[in-house]
């Protein structure tokens, strides 16, 4: 904390205070104390500014969590080019696996996010579109490519969770475009939501059928488990 206070205070006479600053800042004290113990005044502190200096850039608490969720999930290689979808998935997957040991908070307030949110931000949507991108690239139908999402799961993310929430009774977030331009923006994802058919019972997410996904998920476990067992 005093060596993050004392770079910051050496730097702010020549770097205006800007929202990546406050996420950057906001982050190395996360990751220093854990995000627990992040406050507002922590981070006015670290910055040399006053408090209320932070909320011309962040509203509010939960402003300040998806704008590190962001700046985390921005550390995540892109896609690996000229290779195949596997090598491409598991690639990338350990990557942020790689972020999340260098930031260790991180699946905790990604999960508890994505639960709060109706949508992802704008820069995990990115993320999950080109993820989903490179399965449908990869030859894979879009039920198939449905399927391997949830068998995924938060492990695209570099964690064990599941990722997909129901966030359809929720008020839409403030800062996400009008639906046209989200399907232009992520055509993947747009192309999944409408091609997977709605079961509003479902705990897993909305258009998802929980008891197909999770015996898909165990079935394709067990396969592989038999063909192991069989070559070993």
């Amino acid at each position: 904390m005093v060596e993050i206070a004392a770079q910051a205070a050496a730097a702010r006479h020549r770097t205006p205070l800007s929202k990546a600053r406050v996420l950057e800042t906001a982050v190395a004290l996360a990751d220093e104390g854990g995000v627990d113990a992040l406050s507002m005044r922590k981070i006015a502190q670290a910055l040399g500014v006053v408090p209320m200096a932070l909320y011309k850039h962040v509203a509010n608490k939960n402003e300040l969590l998806d704008g590190m969720i962001d700046v985390v999930v921005g550390q995540i290689d892109p896609p690996a080019v000229g290779t195949d979808w596997k090598t491409a998935v598991r690639r990338r997957v350990l990557s942020a696996r790689r972020m999340l040991l260098r930031h260790p908070w991180a699946p905790g307030v990604i999960e508890s996010r994505m639960k709060a949110r109706a949508n992802p931000t704008l820069v995990v949507m990115e993320y999950l579109d080109s993820m989903i991108g490179i399965f449908r690239e990869g030859g894979f139908s879009i039920d198939l490519t449905h399927h391997a999402m949830h068998i995924m799961g938060s492990r695209l993310l570099g964690f064990s969770q599941e990722l997909f929430e129901d966030g359809s009774g929720r008020d839409p977030e403030p800062d996400m475009p009008p639906p046209d331009e989200l399907a232009e923006r992520f055509p993947y994802i747009a192309e999944l939501a409408m091609a997977v058919a709605h079961d509003d019972e479902s705990v897993v997410g909305s258009g998802c059928d929980d008891q197909f996904e999770f015996e898909f998920a165990l079935d394709l476990t067990l396969d592989g488990l038999e063909r192991l067992h069989s070559t070993a």
